[in-house]
């Protein structure tokens, strides 16, 4: 008898019976079981003050005593545990139906038939505590629950203020034209000739950051077309300005190809003179429906440029599913082409693909002269670069003139670049 409840060792008990008998039979019995925290009363009058006192697990209580009597008591333990789960145990000798009925009102969770029998009044105490073990782990798991919820909501309401704000900066972008356009140049290797310029949007507000985070955030807020036909707008008010035949080049997400305000804005533009960059950061979902948006503009002339062809598996998908006019080679590949193998032989095939194919080639990101040697060895037709000149407004590469360009692609196939030469491209 005495494994039957040495689980439960650690478990409070208090009893409450006015008969002195039955209170040490129960202490005896619960004792050799092996529960050791018990707590006898006889006066009903301090029951209370040993509730307090023991703060118990379980409690066995007499319904018939003198001064207070165990309905009463029941009703006040009830109100005392504040909702949480306190097993009552009647001990009784009467089982009338009305007197079950009361006390299972008033909260008890079990009976027990005076004369008491031990083993019953063992199984219904393990019972009993079996229960509120149950009762405490659900509660614990419940609390847990709650606090895992608060935190997911609060982080939902965190997200949902963050979202709102960037909805604000953008919307304030939107409505006041707080853009603006920088071109870098693409540069025919062979001539030195500037024969397009890429319009990069630049954003002179705060908070200060890239121009990537900017149009993230438009996409992330549902404006992202809007952001992007704003610099397609920007773009287009400088064509007439461009040098001889040179194009401007735009970058646009699928979203911004499929918007049916694009036609309509493109609709006065010079197609020949317009190339629209597709970058691989925001994937196609789906090619039949870029292909014909797509479609119409080309007939118009414009130009379709795959940007980033080189960085990922995407790029690869874009040159097989939409056939573009020009493929740009990602600045992952440019840089350090000239001491990488692996990577002049991926743009050597990628030169072949563009002559069979009839689409132009441009190496993004060159930087040092060394790049630019190897670049023209390859075949390489047009490059983009901060070697070949840095982003900057239209009129001061028109002011400036190309000039430079055309030197350093000179210098690029002679056995070695003069310092001065790349000092005076880079300062540009």
């Amino acid at each position: 008898m005495g494994t039957l409840l040495d689980r439960f060792a650690d478990a409070a008990v208090l009893v409450v019976d006015d008969n002195e008998a039955n209170v040490a039979l129960v202490h005896a019995v619960l004792s050799r079981a092996g529960l050791s925290r018990i707590k006898t009363v006889t006066d009903s009058t301090q029951a209370m003050a040993g509730f307090e006192e023991l703060r118990p697990d379980i409690v066995l209580l007499d319904l018939h005593m003198p001064g207070i009597d165990g309905y009463t008591l029941l009703d006040e333990l009830r109100q005392r545990a504040g909702g949480s789960y306190l097993p009552v145990l009647v001990l009784t000798a009467d089982t009338t139906r009305e007197a079950t009925h009361r006390a299972l009102g008033l909260g008890a969770r079990d009976f027990l038939t005076k004369p008491i029998d031990t083993m019953e009044l063992i199984l219904r105490v393990r019972n009993l505590l079996e229960t509120r073990e149950l009762h405490d782990r659900l509660r614990h798991h419940n609390l847990a629950l709650q606090g895992e919820l608060a935190g997911y909501q609060w982080t939902e309401r965190a997200e949902l203020q963050a979202r709102e704000h960037r909805l604000a900066q953008v919307r304030h972008i939107l409505a006041d034209d707080l853009m603006s356009l920088v071109y870098q140049p693409i540069v025919d290797l062979s001539s030195g000739d500037a024969v397009g310029f890429e319009a990069l949007a630049r954003f002179p507000v705060e908070p200060n950051r890239g121009p990537d985070r900017w149009f993230a955030d438009a996409m992330d807020v549902g404006l992202g077309p809007e952001l992007e036909l704003m610099a397609v707008k920007h773009a287009l008010a400088v064509q007439d300005e461009l040098p001889g035949s040179a194009f401007v080049a735009v970058n646009l997400s699928p979203a911004t190809i499929l918007a049916a305000e694009l036609p309509v804005l493109l609709g006065k533009a010079d197609g020949p003179r317009l190339v629209i960059e597709l970058t691989e950061h925001v994937p196609v979902e789906d090619f039949e429906a870029i292909g014909k948006a797509l479609a119409m503009l080309r007939s118009e002339g414009v130009r379709l440029a795959v940007d980033d062809t080189g960085a990922g598996y995407a790029g690869f998908r874009h040159l097989l599913g939409l056939n573009p006019d020009i493929i740009k080679l990602d600045i992952s590949l440019t840089r350090g082409i000239d001491a990488d193998p692996a990577r002049r032989a991926l743009a050597a095939a990628l030169v072949k693909f563009s002559d069979d194919t009839g689409a132009e080639l441009i190496a993004e990101g060159v930087e040092t002269a060394s790049e630019l040697s190897t670049l023209v060895e390859l075949g390489i037709d047009w490059a983009q670069g901060y070697f070949l000149a840095r982003p900057a407004p239209l009129d001061t590469h028109l002011t400036g003139g190309v000039g430079h360009v055309a030197r350093t692609t000179s210098a690029a196939r002679q056995p070695s670049i003069q310092p001065s030469i790349q000092r005076s491209v880079v300062s540009h």
